[in-house]
């Protein structure tokens, strides 16, 4: 019997986790789980629509697996979000890096990208039969 898999979740290493919150907050994710670290957080969950993302910072990284704290300074994620209206998600990050320009792709999307504050690329991508109209 092969096993079976419930949930896969992102678990993001960064910097400082304040500064990323501003742009998971804007899509909707709400923070769910908090953990400080020293004067900080040192670990967070965000989750929404049916969705999580967490957040740690090197230090507590290495503060709690310390053999990964070097190979979790040089990771650096590259997360595909599939999105219902990618105007929204425009509109929501006008005040965060793009990354990617938004473009239709031969599989049939309408994507977007930005880099998150953590340094983490993020493409939104919106599925239909149509380009959506410009935001």
């Amino acid at each position: 019997m092969k096993p079976q898999l419930k949930r896969i979740t992102a678990v993001l290493p960064v910097d400082a986790i304040e500064p990323c919150l501003p742009f998971w907050e804007a899509v909707g994710m709400v923070r769910t789980v908090e953990v400080p670290h020293g004067d900080r957080l040192g670990f967070v969950i965000l989750a929404g629509h049916g969705l999580e993302v967490m957040l740690q910072t090197y230090d507590s990284i290495a503060d709690d697996v310390p053999a990964q704290a070097e190979e979790a300074r040089a990771a650096k994620a590259y997360l595909f979000i599939e999105v219902a209206d990618i105007n929204a998600i425009e509109r929501a990050l006008a005040a965060f890096t793009v990354l990617l320009p938004r473009r239709t792709t031969f599989y049939g999307a309408t994507e977007v990208g930005y880099r998150e504050p953590g340094g983490h690329a993020v493409t939104f991508a919106q599925f239909s039969g149509t380009d959506p109209d410009p935001a």
